[in-house]
């Protein structure tokens, strides 16, 4: 076997490989050259998904003749000058492979000029020039691929349909848009207006553009500074969500990026409030200092490294946290136009948008009779309540009476107080109940309807939660010892984390290959639940690989919180939905069960007026 070096047309075509995967790459690479060219209009043009002709033309700083000629070979670039520079990058490009590689499968030509002067014209086939001229004198740069992989046919057969293609590419222009409000975008395929934007600078313009108005209108914006970072964008509301992750957009000084454990925090950050499966919408800017992010990591600078990482990510965890915690995120049924509204590709007023959402629900006060005034007042209707039937005894939740036990119970006789009660939900007065399952409740405001079985979910959870957080550090010896039986991978890291796991109260103790007796555990293992508690432990160790006491006893207290509740189809009295509603408002996040769906539904006045047309 003999060593030889590469050719660089061959070697190109490696790094084509990397740096262009699909049409959408091509677009991306190309973009960013534009907004590194200091670009506040970008046209996009594509033909056939972009397998037949990408266009790109934009009016950036555009280049001299002398630079057009050097911009194909391959690690030209105008960024890096120093190894010192490669961690300081505040540009999307850097690296000086992406014209070169481009160049190297498709037909490429390129008109450009700095706007002083005539500009420069050159035309390469599969890398090599073939044609340079004089061009207008326009300010900026236009660059059109021809026939993508034309001398790569091998990698043709790895493209998906045109509209698959198509839509990687309107995602990544999506993500430009939101990656840089300040830039006018526009996009064609086929000739057919795609995508566009104004370019005003404001972000949540550019999220109606692309989500939809209705969208944007419970979008929430967030905005918090540290020292290292700072923090910018817009949350959706629990209520909207979505099947995938991808509607997740974080962005790091201006480039979007893909990050799992930055979108975890964001997750944590929407603790119990979505769904089991379901996603927020959410863009995310945080600007760093550049010495703080590593983006030479990936061959598309998709990911990225970041010093400091957790930090950023409690920071994250806790601005969204803090967010919903001032709002009040009881979902407003609202009914549907009769008419689909068309794209929205105009200058849009926010504030007289929000203004007439937000005057809407006055609209009818004057006419109105208030529903509270028939009503008897919350302070006479609570003094005859009793507790639920179902709420069990204390005692019955852990194996044994421990010391916080009285504690607890004296917590639970307590009289309810006004002032401890959520300022974010409003008192409700029970009407009756539906089918079993829902409580209809009513004040000035409107209708409600109230899931029963969510509404303790979320009362026992916080409740356990709380108790489970901070149990008495000891362990209780079992009169019947315990035995499981484990795979040999589950095996394998019983015994490689045995002595994390005797840190936190568990002994297991080998009885044969896989098979491991517990004679005691740590004495806030929920009573009936211990061998759920101990599975989930392992295969938390198997997932994270480490011992995290505080998720599992999160993962216990709603597993308790689930199977102690009310279910549907069990009827309660008045006195009952009352009390149920008065300790929803006193827990800390009474909107969600602790699985993500929706305890309590909102009918405006307003809208049951719309539905009876006794406002037209």
């Amino acid at each position: 076997m003999s060593i030889i070096q590469m050719s660089d047309a061959l070697a190109n075509k490696i790094a084509a490989g990397e740096v262009v995967e699909r049409p959408a790459s091509v677009v991306k690479e190309l973009v960013e050259n534009s907004i590194d060219a200091n670009s506040t209009w970008i046209k996009i043009d594509i033909t056939e998904a972009g397998l037949q002709e990408i266009r790109i033309t934009d009016n950036g700083d555009g280049m001299s003749e002398k630079d057009t000629d050097k911009a194909f070979l391959r690690h030209a670039t105008s960024k890096i000058k120093s190894e010192t520079d490669l961690f300081h990058v505040k540009t999307l490009g850097f690296r000086g492979e992406a014209l070169a590689s481009i160049a190297s499968v498709s037909r490429l030509t390129i008109k450009t000029s700095q706007g002083d002067d005539a500009g420069t014209f050159l035309s390469l086939e599969g890398g090599k020039p073939l044609v340079k001229k004089k061009s207008d004198a326009r300010k900026g740069t236009e660059i059109t691929i021809k026939d993508l992989f034309f001398n790569t046919p091998a990698r043709l057969k790895y493209m998906k349909s045109l509209h698959t293609e198509l839509g990687h590419v309107t995602d990544l222009l999506n993500r430009m848009a939101l990656s840089h409000p300040e830039i006018r975008f526009e996009a064609t395929h086929n000739g057919k207006g795609l995508f566009k934007t104004s370019g005003t600078g404001d972000l949540l313009q550019v999220i109606a553009q692309i989500y939809g108005m209705n969208v944007a209108k419970k979008m929430l914006p967030i905005k918090h500074s540290t020292l290292d970072f700072s923090i910018e964008g817009y949350i959706a509301k629990p209520e909207i969500t979505r099947a995938s992750r991808a509607y997740v957009s974080t962005i790091i000084n201006g480039r979007y990026i893909r990050n799992p454990a930055l979108t975890q925090a964001i997750l944590r950050g929407y603790h119990t409030l979505l769904p089991i499966g379901r996603s927020p919408i959410v863009i995310l800017a945080i600007d760093m200092d550049p010495i703080l992010v590593d983006v030479n990591v990936h061959p598309a600078k998709l990911e990225v490294r970041f010093s400091k990482d957790r930090e950023l990510y409690s920071a994250i965890e806790q601005t969204i946290k803090t967010k919903f915690r001032e709002i009040t995120l009881i979902p407003e049924m609202e009914q549907k136009p009769k008419v689909k509204d068309k794209s929205i590709q105009h200058t849009l007023d926010f504030d007289k948008v929000f203004k007439e959402d937000n005057a809407r629900n006055n609209e009818v006060a004057g006419s109105q009779q208030v529903i509270h005034d028939a009503t008897p007042s919350f302070s006479e209707r609570k003094s005859n309540v009793q507790p639920l039937d179902e709420q069990e005894n204390t005692k019955e939740i852990f194996s044994q009476p421990i010391n916080e036990m009285n504690e607890i119970k004296e917590m639970e006789a307590e009289p309810i107080k006004e002032e401890a009660e959520n300022p974010r939900v409003p008192p409700m007065y029970p009407i009756g109940q539906l089918q079993g399952t829902y409580i209809l409740a009513q004040n000035e405001n409107g209708l409600y309807m109230i899931d029963q079985h969510a509404a303790q979910e979320r009362i026992k959870y916080e409740f356990f939660k709380e108790k489970l957080g901070k149990p008495v550090n000891e362990s209780q010896e079992l009169l019947l010892p315990m035995t499981f039986e484990f795979s040999k991978q589950e095996a394998i890291f019983i015994e490689q984390y045995k002595e994390e796991l005797e840190k936190v109260g568990l002994f297991f103790e080998q009885f044969g290959n896989q098979t491991y007796v517990i004679r005691s555990h740590p004495n806030w293992f929920p009573a009936g639940f211990e061998e759920e508690v101990i599975r989930e432990m392992i295969e938390q160790i198997m997932n994270e690989e480490k011992v995290n006491v505080q998720s599992i006893r999160e993962e216990a207290a709603i597993l308790m919180s689930c199977k102690r509740s009310i279910k549907a189809n069990h009827y309660l009295n008045e006195d009952d939905m009352l009390r149920l509603l008065e300790d929803l408002r006193k827990t800390t996040d009474p909107f969600t069960c602790p699985h993500g769906r929706p305890i309590i539904v909102h009918f405006s006045t307003y809208e049951l007026e719309k539905m009876f047309k006794r406002i037209m």
